[in-house]
């Protein structure tokens, strides 16, 4: 492949390392808390039939994310290569699953979730100011809305990674403040013996077992984000102390707020109230803050705008990575000149996202990936005990006991079996989607020796995305990972 070089006045062109643990710890939180925990409670408690269990679903969503978070800590803390669960997959199953880990990312699973976050926010920003509506807010307004979200947050995270952060930083505080007076207030109904909806909590007769896997996945829904921490290692400071930290910080914070949240929902509406809510937080808003209601729609959008900037920023770095790796068009694994920023993975899920926004099947979309998402992410799992295995000597500043990885990848698997059998059509169709990547990453990264013509046709293309996005090949790789001596039985870090 031709490209073209340049010299810089800036320095080297690189993603530099400035990710500290404050960020680190803000990434988490303000990825993984966007619109679930607005809006899944609805789905937790349908699925359980009870306060109590409901609760316990919660915790137990907590408990199961943040296992699986360690075992990502350990992953992120040894192979210090930026991909998250692509870098994992590719160094133990091999390139065609990690490209349809990638494949999936960029169909759906990333894009779909930044379209379904947009349109949430917008919906949320102009709901009250068409309460008088009798359609409720016009399908136009918020699709434009949705994309004038994206573009900004795609802008954003293309022109400064320091912004980036800042944006980061002050959505983040803003969904936790929307939080806090939720958590805060039901707090006060709590003293004055709010707790009729407690009594007989834990009633067994309500509770449908066959059910209960649906619960999890609303749950778990409220939770994703966790796993894309990884993305951006190789622009961390200190890869191998703040990944830990930060992520057990962040769990706990979330576990935390989604528990008492959960809780200050109860103390002020019935559960027969929050099964006919299609906004939990809203509905809490008009019962409890009275006038101020209006603080609880705003907390949606701005929790939703800081999901979707968190999102681009750490699916761009996986864009990058696999393109680096020769498994995505090289132009994706390009920096900017002067802004040092993956310009042209970051601008993919622009196009993208903004065609889904024409279609309410996005949601489908979602349901449609959970499936391969699940199976995904437990590869990338399993690779730990792997790697444990094979590179026993290799340096790791964190480590889980091995117990850890095998109670999360058969919780995964129960997962994985529990959504086939609720939903075999969905999972029939992801496995689809899925499968399609294998096609295309036989034609475009396996069939290397193809006609002069067409690869021609790529040199031009991608030097004119080059010229007209100013961006050139990195200088150099940052990140390493695990390497194999002569001894096989031993085992060191390596520059990629």
């Amino acid at each position: 492949m031709q490209t073209f070089k340049t010299d810089t006045m800036g320095g080297s062109v690189i993603l530099r390392k400035q990710v500290n643990l404050f960020d680190c710890f803000v990434l988490i939180v303000g990825t993984v808390i966007g619109s679930g925990i607005f809006i899944s409670p609805k789905g937790v408690l349908e699925n359980t039939g009870t306060v109590g269990w409901a609760l316990i679903v919660w915790a137990v969503c907590g408990v199961f994310s943040t296992l699986g978070a360690l075992c990502y800590a350990e992953l992120g803390s040894s192979i210090q290569k930026s991909g998250g669960d692509y870098t994992y997959i590719m160094d133990s199953a091999g390139p065609i699953f990690a490209f349809l880990r990638v494949w999936t990312s960029i169909l759906a699973v990333r894009t779909a979730s930044n379209a379904v976050l947009s349109i949430t926010a917008a919906t949320y920003l102009t709901s009250p100011l068409f309460t008088d509506c009798e359609n409720g807010v016009p399908f136009a307004i918020t699709r434009m809305l949705a994309c004038t979200i994206l573009i900004a947050t795609t802008f954003c995270n293309s022109i400064s990674v320091p912004l980036t952060r800042k944006v980061q930083i002050i959505f983040t505080v803003a969904k936790l403040l929307g939080l806090a007076i939720i958590i805060l207030s039901g707090i006060v109904l709590l003293i004055q013996g709010n707790t009729s909806n407690f009594q007989n909590a834990f009633n067994v007769k309500e509770v449908d077992w066959k059910q209960l896997p649906l619960a999890f996945y609303s749950g778990l829904f409220a939770y994703s984000g966790w796993q894309y921490t990884t993305n951006i290692t190789e622009e961390m400071i200190n890869p191998g102390k703040i990944i830990p930290k930060s992520i057990i910080a962040a769990m706990a914070c979330i576990t935390f707020v989604y528990l008492t949240t959960n809780v200050a929902y109860f103390a002020a509406l019935s559960p027969e109230e929050v099964l006919r809510s299609d906004a939990v937080a809203v509905s809490y808003g008009f019962r409890v803050l009275g006038n101020w209601w209006l603080l609880m729609p705003l907390a949606v959008a701005l929790s939703c705008i800081g999901s979707i900037n968190g999102g681009v920023f750490t699916a761009s770095r996986q864009f990058y990575v696999a393109a680096r790796d020769g498994q995505f068009p090289e132009v994706f694994s390009m920096v900017h000149i002067d802004n040092k920023t993956p310009l042209p993975a970051a601008a993919i899920i622009l196009p993208i996202g903004s065609l889904m926004l024409v279609s309410d099947s996005v949601y489908s979309l979602i349901n449609f990936l959970s499936f391969s998402r699940w199976v995904f992410i437990a590869m990338a799992t399993a690779s730990l005990p792997y790697f444990r295995w094979k590179y026993p000597d290799a340096e790791r500043p964190f480590k889980v006991p091995l117990v850890i990885p095998v109670i999360f990848i058969l919780m995964a698997v129960f997962m994985v079996g529990g959504s086939i059998y609720s939903a075999p059509r969905d999972v029939g169709i992801g496995i689809i989607m899925t499968l399609s990547g294998i096609p295309v990453w036989f034609i475009c990264v396996w069939w290397e020796n193809k006609p002069r013509k067409i690869t021609e046709v790529f040199d031009k293309v991608t030097i004119f995305l080059q010229r007209t996005l100013y961006v050139v090949p990195p200088d150099e790789p940052t990140g390493h990972t695990f390497d194999v001596t002569d001894d096989e039985t031993s085992s060191k870090i390596e520059e990629s």
